[in-house]
């Protein structure tokens, strides 16, 4: 995986070193030129070099010759995703993300990633696995393969697809291994962070132990579901119906081999032949709010659903979101074995 440093130049730097540069970069060839603080001043491609030629510049001359001083950007943590769709669609293929000081700090790259998501996530991976024994005896349950990667990977994965790049994992029982899998995420250009639960504290009761989220909205999944799930649609949706939580739901469908009789004070007002009814379960995934997050207790078993339950009761808005691609719990042995097929078969 290429680095977001590998796009940056510094100020002052000779033509002939972008030329190098840009041509290691083949395909994705733009150079952000920065500041020693690498403050964002400028980009640079070969078009502007070719131009600079042409009007007399030496590839001896320095980068800041031939630049472009007011290249788009995105900043990290006010990014709107209304505004990075747009970017996409008007084949904006690079794009530098800066913090408040305008250091760049990360590069958007649309040949490589979906969506750039104003998201962090929390990855639930604290749990014992204990139907899963003895596969789980000495591998935390997240670590246990499904292919050729990790449960947990191919979560973390398909959410920095969609650009999310700071992460927030809850670990308990085994966390060590975990912790020395992933790092501190450099190696894959995002941030990973690590909450340890000294006590089981639930599906969410760990998320009250972060206090320095990047951004007003939070993810929560459980790290051993395997999805397909178009997590930019998901947020699409949470905030077209300006909810404070969504939660993805997975339908199921139920179908009865008799004809039902509705019935008031037994009298029949209705009859159904061999009806099909449509379920919705709990799909262990949430957008959330950061504002929503005042009602958990501190450092206190608690569920997702109990948070839910709060929201409802404060009058707030809880929406469900259902889900019409591929989703698994892998939480039984037979789980285990269907995911090993499945993840050959599904587009992920």
């Amino acid at each position: 995986m290429r680095e977001y440093k590998d796009h940056l130049i510094l100020s002052g730097s000779k033509i002939k070193e972008a030329l190098v540069r840009l041509d290691v970069l083949a395909s994705d060839a733009i150079l952000f030129v920065v500041g020693a603080n690498e403050k964002l001043i400028g980009s640079l491609t070969d078009g502007d070099i070719r131009r600079g030629l042409i009007r007399g510049i030496s590839i001896e001359d320095p980068v800041d010759s031939v630049i472009q001083p007011n290249p788009r950007f995105v900043k990290k943590g006010e990014q709107n995703i209304k505004e990075i769709i747009e970017y996409r669609e008007k084949n904006l293929k690079i794009l530098p993300v800066l913090n408040g000081e305008s250091q760049i700090v990360n590069i958007i790259n649309f040949r490589r990633l979906r969506s750039y998501l104003p998201i962090d996530a929390v990855i639930m991976a604290g749990g014992r696995g204990s139907r899963l024994r003895p596969l789980t005896d000495d591998i935390p349950k997240p670590l246990l393969r499904v292919g050729e990667k990790p449960i947990i990977e191919h979560n973390l994965e398909r959410l920095a697809l969609y650009g999310i790049d700071d992460f927030w994992i809850s670990l308990k029982y085994l966390g060590e291994q975990i912790q020395e899998y992933f790092g501190n995420g450099k190696e894959r250009n995002i941030r990973i962070d690590y909450v340890w639960e000294e006590k089981p504290l639930g599906t969410i009761g760990a998320v009250s132990k972060i206090e320095n989220f990047e951004h007003d909205y939070i993810l929560l999944t459980n790290s051993d579901i395997l999805t397909n799930l178009d997590y930019e649609h998901f947020f699409l949706d949470f905030l077209d119906k300006d909810a404070d939580l969504s939660v993805v739901t997975i339908p199921y469908l139920v179908d009865i081999p008799y004809g039902v009789l509705e019935t008031s004070n037994g009298h029949v007002i209705n009859l159904r032949e061999k009806p099909t009814y449509t379920y919705y379960s709990n799909g262990g995934i949430y957008l959330i709010k950061k504002s929503a997050l005042q009602y958990l207790p501190k450092e206190k078993f608690y569920n997702a659903t109990d948070l839910m339950e709060t929201l409802l009761q404060q009058k707030k808005k809880v929406i469900s979101y259902p889900l019409s691609g591929y989703w698994l719990d892998i939480g039984k042995p037979e789980d285990f074995k269907k995911a090993q097929i499945d993840i050959k078969q599904i587009q992920f």
